[in-house]
C-alpha cells in the first residue's frame, strides 16, 4: 500500500470536526506551499515575460480596472 492510500485510510477514519481541523490545516499548508513555489518562479524569473506583457497591454490601453 502506498503512502497516499495509507493517508486516505486514515483521513476517512476522521471524526467531522477532525476532518474540519484537518481541512483548515491543509488549506493553510497549500496556501504557503503555493506561496513558496511562487516565490521560486518570481526568483528564477520564470514570470517575466508575463507581466512584461500585462504591462505592455495596460500601457496600449487594452485593459479595465475591476
Amino acid at each position: 500500500m502506498s503512502k497516499i492510500e495509507q493517508l486516505e485510510r486514515e483521513i476517512e477514519k476522521l471524526s467531522r470536526a477532525q476532518l474540519a481541523k484537518f481541512r483548515e490545516w491543509f488549506h493553510r499548508h497549500d496556501a504557503a506551499e503555493w506561496d513558496r513555489q511562487i516565490e521560486v518562479d518570481v526568483q528564477a524569473g520564470r514570470l517575466d515575460k508575463l507581466a512584461d506583457n500585462a504591462l505592455a497591454m495596460h500601457k496600449a490601453g487594452k485593459t479595465k480596472e475591476l
